[in-house]
């Protein structure tokens, strides 16, 4: 096979396990030689569409079977696979859609019109489409070298920027993962998040596909629906956001679900409070954080589940075949327990940022390392402690605050579900704190108790001098807080 990137593994696995489960989608399920025959058949079609070498194919709209047989279509003909986040606006879609250039969409109803390229409407036209595809063996040349994916990175400034992945990006991240969580043939992965957001592809669906593993897809979000298919398929492995495992957590169902057959719960996008690290150690569930970026396709570190008691709060040390420091301004290595920028360098690190070469010299140094723009501190053992973003950061009085080790804290109060910190202009002391705090239900919050309980946990400049009470917090579909909003 003269595939060598994501392309040539639907027809290797096929080879190996082509009656294990690949895919379960609601009632329907997928084998693997099904699945090999589907995205064979689809590729077909893409070709007599005219997708080549290195032409982009686009997927907008909820995780779907379908986006993983797009996705690996696209990629046996060498082609690049662009999934877009299917919440944003039409304004946005269509930025994306231009700027990558995407020739064939596959799109979901819903989502935003089109109508700069060809869409192939996912519930009336690809069932048929692919259904008349042919069913030969496709066998492009493809190294890992090239290009597999445009992933757009939500812009805090200006346009959002595509950050492309090479096959070779995936496929280390992939071996990167199974090293730190060693995923079985066996196992039966619930993905939740949503597949346009590099996460849940690089660190769950991949994986379990390279191992042959069965992944259960869920379209959205739902914490009762999550709860029946741990229950219905015996779910041993499964990835998600603060806001997910925080909603698990409160949902009426989680003191008697039997949640025995969870083999590792895994989360990574911010980090995640350890009192609610602590909640799911309480119910003997293995809580493992990671930390990467689109960039890093995503991993970087990881904590792995021997140390999820013990450096509870971490996000582990760097993943086997990458390299990661944490500098100050002039380059130099921090002090343990000093906060400074991340940098990441390894195989899995992006070549740089689709038509922008300004944004990629910006990002990767000469010798290949990555500025992350996150604050992190590392301790005597050399394990990572994520402490912000650059850009969240602010300076009261002199002295910089650090709002994830202010949420953090907020969270441990009885009455908190949620919250996010930013800095906001104070007269005196140029920035001071603003809290947006979610109320457990049934709860309410006094400021005055509030306040007193971060006064004997937090240095008084670093408790929020404004204090807001709101029903959610404005989230991207991947779950991270969207500060930029809160800040007006």
């Amino acid at each position: 096979m003269r595939n060598e990137g994501l392309g040539g593994w639907p027809a290797r696995r096929a080879m190996i396990s082509p009656d294990r489960t690949a895919m379960i989608f609601g009632d329907r399920r997928t084998t693997y030689r099904e699945f090999a025959a589907r995205a064979t058949k689809l590729a077909a079609q893409l070709r007599a569409a005219g997708i080549g070498t290195g032409d982009r194919v686009g997927y907008l709209g909820p995780n779907h079977p379908a986006f993983a047989e797009t996705m690996f279509a696209t990629h046996m003909l060498g082609a690049v696979f662009v999934p877009l986040n299917f919440r944003l606006a039409a304004p946005e879609i269509a930025y994306m859609v231009q700027d990558a250039g995407i020739k064939v969409l596959v799109q979901a109803s819903g989502t935003a019109e089109v109508t700069s390229t060809r869409a192939v409407s996912l519930e009336t036209e690809y069932e048929p489409w692919l259904a008349a595809g042919a069913e030969d063996p496709i066998d492009v040349p493809v190294s890992q070298d090239e290009v597999a994916l445009i992933l757009y990175t939500s812009g805090t400034t200006g346009r959002p920027k595509g950050a492309m992945l090479s096959h070779a990006n995936m496929i280390w991240n992939t071996y990167n993962l199974l090293i730190a969580v060693d995923v079985a043939g066996s196992e039966v992965t619930l993905i939740s998040a949503p597949l346009f957001h590099v996460a849940a592809l690089g660190q769950t669906l991949l994986p379990t596909f390279i191992k042959g593993g069965c992944s259960v897809l869920m379209s959205s979000w739902d914490v009762d629906r999550c709860y029946e298919l741990i229950a219905r398929h015996r779910i041993t492995w499964m990835f998600g956001v603060t806001t997910m495992f925080a909603s698990l957590a409160q949902s009426r169902h989680w003191a008697t679900a039997d949640l025995s057959s969870i083999r590792c719960l895994m989360s990574g996008g911010a980090p995640i409070p350890e009192g609610l690290i602590r909640t799911y150690q309480k119910r003997g569930l293995v809580f493992c954080q990671g930390y990467g970026l689109t960039e890093t396709a995503p991993g970087a570190t990881f904590l792995e589940a021997g140390e999820s008691e013990r450096k509870a709060g971490s996000a582990g040390v760097p993943v086997f075949f990458t390299s990661v420091r944490v500098v100050r301004p002039d380059d130099t290595d921090v002090s343990v327990g000093e906060p400074g920028e991340v940098l990441i360098k390894g195989p899995n690190v992006t070549p740089g940022y689709w038509q922008n070469a300004q944004a990629t010299s910006s990002a990767l140094t000469g010798d290949g390392w990555f500025h992350s723009g996150d604050v992190a501190n590392v301790d005597d053992e050399g394990y990572l402690y994520i402490v912000d973003r650059v850009k969240d950061m602010f300076i009261s009085g002199g002295e910089n605050v650090y709002p994830a080790e202010v949420e953090n804290v907020i969270f441990d109060h009885p009455a908190v579900a949620e919250v996010a910190v930013i800095g906001v202009s104070d007269e005196k002391w140029g920035e001071v704190g603003k809290a947006f705090v979610v109320c457990r239900p049934d709860a309410r919050l006094d400021e005055d108790e509030f306040r007193g309980f971060l006064l004997g946990r937090l240095a008084k400049y670093k408790i929020p001098v404004h204090i807001e009470v709101v029903e959610q917090l404005p989230r991207t579909a991947s779950g991270k807080v969207q500060k930029a909003k809160l800040r007006g």
